[in-house]
C-alpha cells in the first residue's frame, strides 16, 4: 500500500476511535456485564458481549489481537444449512471464499488478509488440522456447519502457545457445538436450487445427573445436483460430543465424527472464457461418454474422521491443566482425466489419472497454567504425527485400466511436529497485561520413495525405493501487550514471528537430491489495535505490518544433479481493519466490517489473489418469532498471475454477494412439540455471475490478450433453499 494510501486509512479509523473516546463518558457507565459469555483461547479466558450486542463477530477488550469470535446464533440464522466453514468466516475482516458450485458444495479456499489458504493454521477446538503434503485445507470435508458452534479468527501468528504447521498468517479455529442442559430431540429437511436436499437429526440429552453428563449426536445427508451441471454432490456424516464432570474440579470431554463425501469434481475447476463471454456461467462437465469433460471420468470418494478426548483440571493453588489426545483421517480417492486441451486427443488409454491422499495423524496438545499475584504462567507442548501415503498412476478413464506398473509418483512418509512454548503474562496492575513468550517449532519429515516414471523422483538406478528425511526447526518469540482504558475499552500492541515449513513437492525432482534443502518461511508481524464492547454496540480497530518470506524457487541442478531453492524475494502485507455492531432498536441491528490493505513484492507488485480492499455491511431483525439477516460482501480490486506467474496479468472486477436469511419461530405449537422452524436462505440475491479467478490461463493470455480458452472461477447463480426443523 503507497504510503498516503495507509495515511489515509489510518485516518479514517482514527477518525472513527476519536468518535469512540468522545462517547466514553457514556459507555463506560454500560451494563458491560450484562449477558457475558466466556470464550476460551489457547488457555486463555476472553469475555464478549455477543447476548446484547447480538454481534455476528466481534473482539474482546482482554485479547489484546486482531481477534473475530463468530457467535453460534450467527451459523444457525444467517448461513445456508449446508454451508461449510467458508460462509460464515466470510462474516470477519478481510477474509472471503467462493465456490463456483454453490455454498457448500465444493471445496472451496479461504483468503485472509491477502494470504492464500496454506499460509495460516486451520484448528479445530484448538487442534491443528491440514494436508500433510502441504499446509492446505478443504472445506466440504471434515466440518460441516451441523458440527459447527462458532469459531475464532486471529489474523496475526498469535503468541507463544499458538500451535500449527503455519503460524505464518494467522489462526482460524472452528469450534464444536456448545451442550445445552436441556433434552432435546429435533429432525430437519431442506429442500432448495439444483435438486438440492438434506435430511438432518440431533439428540441432545440435556444434564443426565449431578454431575452434569451431557451428550450431543447429530446426523445428515446432503444430495444436490451442483449449480454446475453433472457436478453432483452426496455427502454423509453424523458428530458425536460428550462431557462429564468427574469432580468439582475436573471435567472430561470426548468428540468424534464421521464424514464421507462423494462427488463429480473435476481436478481443474473452471469454465471457458468464450463460454462466459456468450452467458453460459456453469458449463464444466459433459454427459457424453466419450467426452474429455464426461462427468463419468471424473469423480472424489473422500473419508475423514476426527475424534479427540480432552481432560481439564483445576489441581488448585493456581494450577490448572488441559491435556487433549487425538486422532484424525483423510482418505481421498479421486479419479480424473488430465486433459482440457482440445487440439491433443482428449481421452486416451493414459489420459486419466489414479490418485490417492492419505494420511492418518495422531497427536497430544498439553496446556498447564498456573495464576498468582504476579500474573499467568503458561507453558505447554504440542506434539503430532501424521503418516501419509500418496500415489498417482496414469489409467484409461474409460475402464480405469493402469497403463503403466510405475506410477507418476508413490510415496510414504511421516511428518513429526513439536512445538514446546513458555509464556508469562504479567498483571502490572488492573489494567496493564505484557505477554512475553517463546515457542520451538520443529517438524522432522521421513519420506520413502517408489521409482517412478520421472514425475516425481525417476528411475533410482534400478533401486526400488529412496529413502531421506528432512528437519526443520525454528525459535519463534512473541510479545503483547493489552491496556484497558476502561473496563469495556481496551488498547494493545503486538509483535510476533510465525513460521510455514515447505511443501512435500520441493523432493519431486529426480532422485531426490535437493542439496541446500529449503528451510521454513517466516513472516513478522506488528500491529496496534483496539477494542470497545458496550451494551448497544461493539467496535474493534486495527493496523497491520508483516513482513514475509515469499516462495521458494527452483534453482537449476548442478554438476552433481543437485536442485537448490532460493526464496522469491520477500513480499510486505499493511493495512487496517475495523468491525462493529450497532443495536438500533426495535429489534435491528447493523453490522460492518472494512479492511484496506496490500500485499505486494518487493517491486510493488500486487501478490495473486489479494484483495485492495473488502467490505461487509448486514443489517439484522430479531423480535418475537421472526429473525431476518440481510448481508453484503464485497471483494475489492484483485489481481492473477499469467501462465508464466507474470503478475498483475489479470484484473478481476469487483465481486459483491448478498445473502438473506428468513427465520420464523414457533414455541410449543403442540402437545409434546417444543418448536418449529421454518428458514428461507438465499444466497447471491443479486444473481450476479463475477469473475473471481483464473483457475488456468492459456500461455500468452493476459488481460490485454485474454485467450478464450482460459479457465475462469466464475460466482454461482442465486440459490435458494428452505429448511423445516421440528424440535421435541
Amino acid at each position: 500500500m503507497k504510503s498516503h494510501q495507509l495515511k489515509k486509512n489510518t485516518l479514517l479509523i482514527g477518525r472513527a476511535i476519536a468518535t469512540m473516546v468522545a462517547a466514553l463518558p457514556v459507555v463506560a457507565q454500560a451494563d458491560a456485564g450484562s449477558g457475558a459469555q466466556e470464550i476460551v483461547i489457547t488457555g486463555q479466558k476472553l469475555v464478549t458481549l455477543s447476548a446484547d450486542a447480538i454481534a455476528p463477530s466481534q473482539n474482546s477488550v482482554t485479547a489484546g489481537t486482531a481477534l473475530s469470535i463468530i457467535s453460534n446464533q450467527y451459523i444457525r440464522e444467517a448461513t445456508s444449512p449446508i454451508a461449510d466453514y467458508s460462509q460464515l468466516l466470510m462474516v470477519t475482516p478481510g477474509v472471503f471464499g467462493f465456490q463456483p458450485n454453490g455454498v457448500g458444495l465444493g471445496d472451496t479456499k479461504v483468503t485472509m488478509r491477502g494470504l492464500s489458504d496454506s499460509n495460516f493454521v486451520m484448528s479445530f477446538d484448538g487442534i491443528p488440522f491440514n494436508d500433510t503434503n502441504g499446509v492446505s485445507h478443504h472445506s466440504w470435508v471434515f466440518f460441516p456447519s451441523q458440527f459447527l458452534g462458532g469459531a475464532v479468527v486471529d489474523r496475526s501468528p498469535g503468541t507463544a502457545s499458538t500451535i500449527g504447521q503455519a503460524t505464518f498468517g494467522g489462526t482460524i479455529d472452528l469450534r464444536s457445538r456448545e451442550l445445552e442442559s436441556k433434552r432435546r430431540v429435533s429432525a430437519a429437511v431442506t429442500l432448495g436450487t439444483w435438486d438440492t436436499k438434506m435430511a438432518a437429526a440431533e439428540f441432545e440429552s440435556g444434564n443426565l445427573n449431578e454431575q452434569n453428563a451431557n451428550f450431543l449426536i447429530t446426523a445428515h445427508e446432503m444430495k444436490s445436483d451442483g449449480y454446475q451441471p453433472y457436478n453432483k454432490q452426496d455427502r454423509k456424516a453424523a458428530s458425536g460430543k460428550f462431557q462429564v464432570d468427574l469432580t468439582a474440579n475436573t471435567q472430561l470431554t470426548v468428540y468424534g465424527n464421521y464424514l464421507n463425501l462423494k462427488s463429480n469434481t473435476p481436478a481443474v475447476k473452471g469454465i471457458f472464457r468464450s463460454d462466459y463471454d456468450n452467458g453460459i456461467y456453469n458449463k464444466l462437465l459433459s454427459g457424453t461418454p466419450g467426452d474429455w469433460n464426461y462427468f463419468g471420468y471424473n469423480f472424489y470418494d473422500v473419508h475423514t474422521g476426527w475424534s479427540y478426548a480432552q481432560l481439564q483440571s483445576n489441581l488448585g493453588g493456581g494450577w490448572k491443566i488441559d491435556e487433549k489426545v487425538y486422532t484424525y483421517r483423510y482418505n481421498n480417492k479421486q479419479n480424473y482425466n488430465n486433459t482440457t486441451n482440445l487440439s491433443v486427443p482428449p481421452v486416451s488409454a493414459s489420459s486419466g489419472v489414479d490418485k490417492l491422499n492419505s494420511y492418518t495423524t495422531i497427536g497430544n496438545l498439553l496446556r498447564v497454567s498456573h495464576e498468582s499475584g504476579m500474573g499467568t504462567l503458561r507453558f505447554g507442548l504440542w506434539s503430532d504425527q501424521s503418516d501419509s501415503y500418496r500415489y498417482q498412476i496414469k489409467s484409461d478413464p474409460r475402464t480405469w485400466v493402469n497403463a503403466s506398473t510405475v506410477p507418476n509418483f508413490s510415496e510414504t512418509y511421516r511428518t513429526v511436529s513439536l512445538q514446546p512454548y513458555v509464556e508469562y503474562e504479567f498483571h502490572l496492575g488492573d489494567k496493564l497485561t505484557v505477554l512475553p513468550g517463546v515457542k520451538v517449532a520443529s517438524y522432522k519429515q521421513s519420506f520413502v520413495h517408489l521409482a517412478d516414471n520421472g514425475g516425481a523422483v525417476g528411475a533410482l538406478g534400478g533401486a526400488a525405493n529412496l529413502a531421506h528425511s528432512i528437519t526443520y526447526r525454528d525459535t519463534l518469540p512473541s510479545l503483547r501487550a493489552n491496556y484497558l482504558l476502561a473496563s469495556n475499552w481496551s488498547v494493545y500492541g503486538q509483535a510476533a514471528i510465525g513460521d510455514q515449513i515447505p511443501s512435500t513437492s520441493v523432493f519431486d525432482v529426480p532422485n531426490a537430491k535437493v542439496s541446500p534443502a529449503p528451510k521454513a518461511t517466516k513472516a513478522t508481524t506488528v500491529q496496534f489495535g483496539t477494542v470497545m464492547n458496550a451494551k448497544d454496540f461493539t467496535f474493534a480497530a486495527d493496523i497491520f505490518h508483516t513482513k514475509l518470506d515469499g516462495a521458494y524457487t527452483a534453482l537449476p541442478p548442478d554438476t552433481a544433479g543437485n536442485v537448490g531453492y532460493v526464496l522469491s524475494g520477500t513480499q510486505t502485507a499493511q493495512g487496517v481493519e475495523a468491525e462493529g455492531n450497532y443495536v438500533i432498536g426495535g429489534g435491528f441491528s447493523v453490522f460492518g466490517n472494512l479492511t484496506f490493505s496490500s500485499l505486494k513484492y518487493a517491486n510493488g507488485q500486487w501478490v495473486a489473489g489479494a484483495p485492495h480492499d473488502t467490505e461487509t455491511l448486514g443489517l439484522s431483525f430479531r423480535q418475537g418469532a421472526l429473525a431476518v439477516n440481510l448481508s453484503g460482501n464485497r471483494i475489492g480490486r484483485v489481481y492473477n498471475d499469467d501462465k508464466s506467474g507474470a503478475h498483475q496479468a489479470f484484473a478481476l472486477p469487483t465481486a459483491l454477494v448478498t445473502n438473506l436469511n428468513i427465520n420464523y419461530t414457533l414455541k410449543a405449537p403442540f402437545n409434546g412439540v417444543e418448536k418449529i422452524k421454518l428458514q428461507a436462505a438465499i444466497n447471491n440475491l443479486q444473481n450476479a455471475h463475477t469473475i473471481v479467478g483464473v483457475a488456468s490461463p492459456i500461455s500468452g493470455s493476459s488481460d490485454a490478450k485474454p485467450n478464450a480458452n482460459d479457465l475462469l472461477t466464475v460466482m454461482p447463480a442465486r440459490s435458494v433453499l428452505f429448511t423445516a426443523s421440528v424440535d421435541f
